[in-house]
């Protein structure tokens, strides 16, 4: 129930660019091998903001998903799935606000931000408001204890985590825990038993960090255990009640390093992009109409690679021969733009190029897409189900 777990999902804004690859999709492809993962569509989260865009909804989340599978997750190795159709995300969202502080919610960084950021739009709604709430129903539906966030997300990450203290400090006290807990230790055997109760007490007298790890891992390994006996011993190891939902951590991801076409942030609001399957023509022409260094004005002048957004493309696509070829190059106007630009288009292309063989499979079957994402909906319902009916009974709203 506690084994390893990661979650991430995205909004559906359309087709995505070459930052959403390597800002995300690249990590993704890595963790699928390393982790169970759950990707989904966060198609309520659009709603936070696009609420009066219903219609792009739809089509935005299938054209996300053929992205993703293009870029190598493998729907046999991740979970793939719409996060509106499981419904326990709304069911948990709920039952958490009635015990959410309305002061973490409008402390949460990018609150006032994004009302800064998007004037044109009237953010003093309520699901604004709980939109990270929302995002905390949605890792602790899972009881995903890994959460791939680059440094701007982890305070959302701390408040999943406060939530699901409080969450487990408020509901997770059952009558006569601790003899329970002493119970379901005897049920790890002698040895095993006797080693828990060292590292529990390592940890709660010294804070001792290894420790905890160790418990823990003796518990996930402990074949003797049953859910019940499993849940009591995690929230007895760290001194709480019952652990009902589990605190998740941030697994820190590098900022995306791909620059847009002018040099700044790739991003659609830019109109600087390169989709991830664009048509090849398109790529060429869009590298090939690039900015320079605005001091090379002619052919004979010299240039410097550092002032020129071509540059930072030969950073993620060029090895260190063709870097060299370039600096050298464009500082004695031995190379043209043209011909600096030419190793970035055959980077682009080749890293396309399996992604375009990949997404052809899923344009030409559409069911196809659609097939996965409902195979990738029971299993995550499977898990939600699992979590809320231990949720429930914990709150004294379960009429089984």
């Amino acid at each position: 129930m506690y084994a390893e777990r990661v979650l991430s999902g995205m909004r559906p804004t359309g087709r995505l660019h070459l930052g959403h690859y390597h800002g995300v999709l690249a990590n993704w492809v890595r963790l699928q091998h390393a982790y169970p993962c759950l990707f989904f569509v966060a198609d309520w989260h659009a709603l936070t903001t696009a609420y009066d865009e219903p219609g792009t909804i739809t089509d935005n989340a299938i054209d996300m998903v053929v992205d993703w599978l293009a870029a190598g997750v493998d729907p046999e190795k991740a979970t793939i799935f719409i996060q509106s159709q499981v419904p326990e995300h709304a069911e948990l969202h709920l039952l958490l606000s009635m015990i959410t502080p309305l002061g973490w919610l409008e402390r949460v960084p990018t609150y006032k931000d994004q009302q800064e950021k998007l004037t044109h739009k009237d953010l003093t709604t309520y699901g604004f408001l709980g939109y990270p709430l929302l995002m905390s129903s949605d890792i602790l539906i899972y009881r995903a204890d890994k959460v791939p966030v680059g440094e701007d997300q982890v305070p959302h990450v701390e408040f999943t985590r406060e939530l699901a203290r409080r969450f487990n400090h408020i509901y997770g006290r059952e009558p006569g825990f601790e003899d329970k807990a002493r119970e379901s230790m005897k049920k790890l055997g002698g040895k095993g038993a006797k080693l828990y109760g060292e590292l529990r007490n390592r940890y709660q007298e010294k804070g001792d960090g290894e420790a905890l790890e160790q418990a823990r891992a003796l518990l996930h390994e402990a074949q003797s255990l049953s859910m019940l006996d499993r849940e009591r011993l995690f929230g007895y190891l760290e001194g709480g009640g019952k652990m009902i939902l589990v605190e998740p951590g941030a697994l820190l991801t590098e900022a995306s390093r791909m620059p847009g076409l002018d040099g700044q942030k790739m991003s659609k609001s830019y109109g600087n992009t390169i989709a991830l399957r664009e048509d090849e023509e398109s790529i060429r022409k869009k590298i090939r109409t690039m900015q320079t260094d605005p001091q090379r004005v002619r052919r004979t002048d010299p240039g410097d690679p550092d002032k020129c957004p071509v540059w930072q493309f030969h950073l993620i696509y060029s090895d260190d021969g063709v870097r060299q070829w370039v600096q050298e190059g464009c500082r004695s106007a031995g190379i043209g733009c043209l011909d600096c630009k030419q190793p970035v288009i055959d980077g682009v292309l080749k890293e396309q190029e399996p992604m375009r063989e990949r997404a052809r499979i899923y344009e030409e079957n559409p069911q196809v897409v659609k097939d996965i994402l409902a195979a990738g909906r029971e299993r995550a319902s499977i898990l939600a189900r699992e979590t809320m009916a231990d949720v429930r009974a914990a709150i004294g709203v379960s009429y089984g």
